[in-house]
């Protein structure tokens, strides 16, 4: 190997991929490092789209890092570019701009690109997802440049409600279509769903439920007029938005010796160490599908944490490989190259106006005995607190909170503690941290609860 020619080279720059080589660098300083990406010239924050398109930020402001901290202070080389070819027997990239690049090690952080299922109509003009920068650009465009009075939207996850409060804010009337009874009860307990269904509404936006799309309607110019829905119902609009999941970006090594799972149009498949069926090549972040104990495929993990994760562990796993192909024995047993660990699960998101938090395991369908939810619908707050009600401490499993904020290290704390749920309703408080002044929701729980605990001052 020849490190500081070759290195580590890193298809995509996003949290994964930039996670990674600044991980790198700190355990490895002379190893050369390359990131290639078409999207974006620098690393910048994905969950922050909407806000650019909504105009509270620019790109600049999403963009953790200057140029600067990449060439000059890390020595990590950019390359706005597009792979289209990889050769694995010569470890070799094609590019579509530069001459082809050789490497040691390569990490596949390619994220993940927005559903198409087939629907007549899908490739016309005015028709497509939010994932990428170049989405936002062609939203911009589609609603600009053409005159939008109306957009459906297809898919009622995060994404789609995303979509949904940029185009309420560019005042166009917007309806979405969304297969389940209630808004994203796929992942929602029901409560939690039908919460989201009411705002959703109060933003005059026409949710429609247990109705999926059939057909995207277009002129003779190949442009969107309107689209057919399960129910039959025709609907006119000028954009249709497909925000019905993402799946991961697998192509390049579609035809190759690395195991994925095409057939389910999902990731490619790599151990503890996000190393792929080929010992030189990694994958991390949403192109990714971490395999079981028993080696079969596990999940496929999209989301931000989990993606810094992901890029944090490769790295380690290479650093202490390049050392080793060194024969620098000591400096490869110092790294502690620690198998993947994806922690407590949390996630956080925004529904117009109701924030929301989830932490540990909380799933659509909760068995009696197992729960308890405290909501007041004037004010849109929900907590709920899930437990193993076949431990006689009833340890807690699972958190939701909607509209009322609570630190993420206190709630995961309690989780991997095993906190009882008599401990986690008496110390709420701890984890509160609602804005000053508003009313602590954690006392109208403790008190639907019915518990004398004594009530403690926020933090």
């Amino acid at each position: 190997m020849n490190l500081d020619k070759n290195g580590l080279v890193i298809i995509g720059n996003g949290i994964a991929g930039i996670t990674a080589a600044r991980k790198l660098r700190q355990l490895h300083p002379k190893i050369r490092i390359r990131i290639i990406s078409s999207e974006s010239d620098l690393f910048f924050s994905r969950t922050a789209l909407m806000y650019i398109y909504m105009g509270h930020m620019s790109l600049k402001d999403t963009q953790a890092y200057p140029k600067s901290f990449f060439a000059k202070k890390n020595r990590l080389e950019l390359i706005k570019d597009h792979v289209d070819e990889i050769h694995i027997e010569a470890k070799e990239l094609k590019l579509r701009k530069q001459a082809k690049i050789e490497y040691d090690f390569l990490l596949l952080a390619s994220g993940a690109k927005y559903n198409k299922f087939g629907w007549p109509g899908q490739d016309s003009d005015g028709v497509q997802g939010l994932y990428s920068l170049q989405d936002l650009e062609l939203l911009e465009k589609n609603t600009s440049k053409h005159k939008v009075n109306h957009a459906v939207i297809v898919g009622g996850g995060l994404i789609g409600i995303e979509l949904a409060e940029m185009l309420h804010v560019r005042g166009i009337k917007t309806t979405m279509l969304v297969r389940e009874k209630n808004y994203w009860n796929n992942v929602l307990p029901l409560e939690e769903s039908q919460m989201i269904n009411e705002e959703i509404r109060e933003h005059h936006l026409d949710l429609r439920l247990e109705t999926e799309l059939k057909e995207i309607l277009a002129d003779k110019d190949g442009r969107a007029t309107g689209v057919i829905t399960s129910r039959d119902e025709k609907i006119e609009c000028q954009l249709v938005g497909l925000t019905a999941g993402v799946s991961p970006r697998i192509e390049l090594i579609k035809n190759s010796t690395i195991e994925t799972q095409l057939e389910t149009q999902r990731g490619i498949l790599v151990d503890s160490h996000m190393q792929t069926t080929n010992k030189y090549i990694f994958a991390a972040g949403d192109c990714a599908q971490l395999r079981n104990a028993d080696a079969s495929p596990g999940p496929v993990e999209q989301l931000w944490y989990t993606g810094r994760t992901h890029g944090s562990v490769a790295a380690r796993f290479i650093a202490k490989r390049a050392y080793e192909a060194e024969n620098k024995n000591e400096q490869a047993n110092s790294i502690s190259a620690e198998p993947y660990n994806r922690g407590t699960h949390f996630n956080s998101a925004k529904f117009f106006t109701i924030e929301y938090q989830t932490y540990g395991q909380v799933t659509p369908k909760i068995k009696a005995g197992e729960t308890f939810i405290w909501q007041d619908k004037k004010a849109k707050k929900l907590i709920r607190l899930l437990w193993n009600a076949s431990s006689p401490e009833r340890i807690i499993t699972g958190m939701n909170f909607l509209g009322t904020r609570y630190r993420q290290n206190v709630c995961t704390e309690w989780i991997e503690k095993k906190k009882s749920l008599e401990y986690v309703v008496k110390h709420l408080a701890k984890a509160s941290f609602d804005p000053e002044f508003y009313k602590p929701s954690y006392r109208s729980f403790q008190k639907a609860f019915k518990m004398p605990f004594e009530l403690h001052r926020p933090l």
